[in-house]
């Protein structure tokens, strides 16, 4: 019966802060895709985004995915080392931040190399 319970050193909130890291994703990338249709002069930029987003049929070039998974992980573990080496309200402080940089570089990447690849077609 022990095994079925999650041992009393391990954050409870974990899957939180991933599903906060999803979501934290999702509207940076729709964020960036409606800035995009914005600046193209789209008469209806956040229908146009959300679609943007739905529509993502194309898989990602192999090198563009690679990097895009390492951005991934390494602000995965980044963000894993400072939740270690932290305590406290400094912890929840440094790993939010932590979290919210890392996301960002990797939606941004996504975003910007999503453009490149749908202008080459």
């Amino acid at each position: 019966m022990n095994l079925a319970r999650a041992s009393s050193d391990e954050d409870p909130y974990v899957w939180l802060w991933a599903l906060g890291s999803l979501a934290l994703y999702a509207l940076l990338s729709y964020a960036l895709a409606y800035r995009t249709r914005a600046r193209r002069g789209s008469a209806h930029p956040a229908h146009d985004a959300l679609h943007d987003l739905k529509d993502r049929e194309d898989p990602q070039p192999p090198e563009h995915r690679f990097v895009s998974r390492v951005i991934m992980l390494g602000g995965a573990g980044l963000t894993g080392l400072v939740a270690l080496s932290t305590s406290g309200v400094a912890r929840v402080l440094a790993v939010g931040l932590t979290a919210v940089v890392a996301v960002t570089a990797w939606a941004y990447y996504d975003h910007r190399t999503q453009g490149r690849a749908s202008a080459r077609r």
